[in-house]
């Protein structure tokens, strides 16, 4: 999974780092999703537009056609100057021939109430339900999400170890597990897979853990260098 795309390489969650993404053999992008002023779903992660735009200000002080103005890219490289914010939209009607994405909600700290069925009509509206899967640190919207999409595939994502990583994924509706990498072993895998759940790690470009991930037997990992773990697959 391309992590904002190939973000080791191009502007995270632009369509220049998208397309990379894809042509350093990633299977899935992800990506992160924000509310516009006006409502509408952007692909951004931060909630605030300083770190990775020309704009200031938080994300959802500003109307989309605001945002569409900011550019996205010069910060990354003068290369990619240019490139803009994409609307969650825009980023479905391009993908639908081509990828599967994983979408993260970013609720906290700015709370965006309805994204949940926003995203869920927006798949809909592009027939990409059976080929997305939407993941968030709040786990609260992935219930709700399931509430309103069933059979939709979500995966919860934590920094922890969890007492119950089972029980976890069952409160949430959860069908994925996504721990930061430093938690994962082999036993906590195995135990997930035995309880018919998912794996998904995120997000590291070191080849070693790399390989040690793999060898835990997790079913997806999340890197910002798609290239790098495609040669650790795919030793010569």
């Amino acid at each position: 999974m391309a992590h904002r795309g190939a973000s080791g390489y191009a502007p995270e969650n632009t369509f220049a780092s998208f397309k990379l993404g894809l042509e350093q053999g990633a299977d899935l992008l992800e990506l992160d999703v924000h509310l516009s002023r006006d409502g509408e779903p952007v692909v951004i992660h931060d909630e605030a537009l300083d770190r990775t735009t020309d704009g200031r200000g938080l994300v959802v002080e500003h109307t989309v056609a605001e945002l569409r103005q900011l550019d996205a890219g010069a910060w990354f490289g003068p290369q990619f100057a240019g490139q803009r914010i994409p609307t969650l939209d825009e980023v479905l009607a391009w993908a639908r021939e081509r990828t599967c994405l994983a979408l993260e909600i970013k609720n906290a700290p700015s709370f965006y109430p309805g994204i949940e069925a926003k995203i869920s009509t927006l798949l809909d509206h592009h027939d990409m339900r059976r080929r997305a899967l939407v993941i968030s640190f709040d786990h609260q919207a992935l219930r709700r999400l399931g509430e309103l999409a069933p059979g939709l595939l979500t995966g919860a994502i934590y920094a922890c170890r969890p007492v119950d990583q089972v029980a976890l994924a069952r409160a949430a509706g959860a069908r994925v597990l996504e721990p930061e990498w430093s938690f994962v072993t082999r036993e906590d895998v195995a135990a997930a897979h035995a309880a018919g759940l998912r794996v998904n790690t995120w997000s590291t470009s070191n080849r070693a853990v790399l390989r040690h991930l793999v060898d835990a037997g997790v079913d997806a990992i999340t890197t910002n260098h798609p290239d790098v773990l495609v040669r650790v697959l795919n030793p010569e």
